[in-house]
């Protein structure tokens, strides 16, 4: 299948760090609701990707990015690059539900590669509810593998509960499994 083409735009301003918490807030209840209820959701929403949150994390250096289908955003996703590791943490990719299957994550994913390999970054990897498996299914059609598990106490009385996935880069071209 190929991959639709997406314009993906750095988030710099109120108004992009505005639309990615809207993104999020549409996003994250039609996905995670299922999966870890509305109380984790909403709580992870606000301490996550309130437009407060979202502009600290970017100022603490995550770099976010808009999936613009045309001129509308889709999607978006956001990177931890951690040179002295070699290593980058793909820490949000979502899509809105009409542009799933599109392949506009494929697309994501690959500009986010293709943004590690130019950084010599040498792994991407990520974190995935383990009982989320549409996503875990994506991933691993995306070349990541599993290579561990995360526990992690979030606050709230809550904790997520993850699958490590990650992907080797060959910084001279070629991508393949971690």
């Amino acid at each position: 299948m190929h991959a639709i083409q997406a314009d993906m735009r750095r988030v710099r301003d109120p108004a992009d760090i505005a639309t990615v918490a809207a993104l999020a807030h549409d996003i994250w209840p039609q996905h995670y609701v299922p999966i870890i209820g509305q109380a984790q959701t909403d709580y992870m929403l606000a301490r996550f990707q309130s437009q407060a949150a979202i502009g600290q994390q970017i100022a603490d250096g995550h770099q976010y990015y808009l999936a613009m289908a045309d001129v509308t955003p889709e999607g978006y996703l956001a990177i931890v690059v951690h040179p002295a590791d070699r290593q980058a943490l793909l820490s949000k990719l979502y899509v809105q539900h009409g542009h799933r299957r599109t392949g506009l994550g494929r697309t994501m994913v690959a500009f986010a590669e293709k943004l590690c390999m130019e950084m010599d970054i040498g792994e991407l990897w990520l974190t995935v509810n383990r009982h989320n498996t549409d996503a875990i299914a994506f991933y691993t059609r995306v070349g990541f593998a599993t290579t561990g598990t995360l526990i992690q106490d979030i606050g709230g009385g809550f904790v997520m509960d993850d699958y490590r996935m990650a992907k080797k880069l060959d910084v001279r071209g070629r991508i393949g499994q971690a």
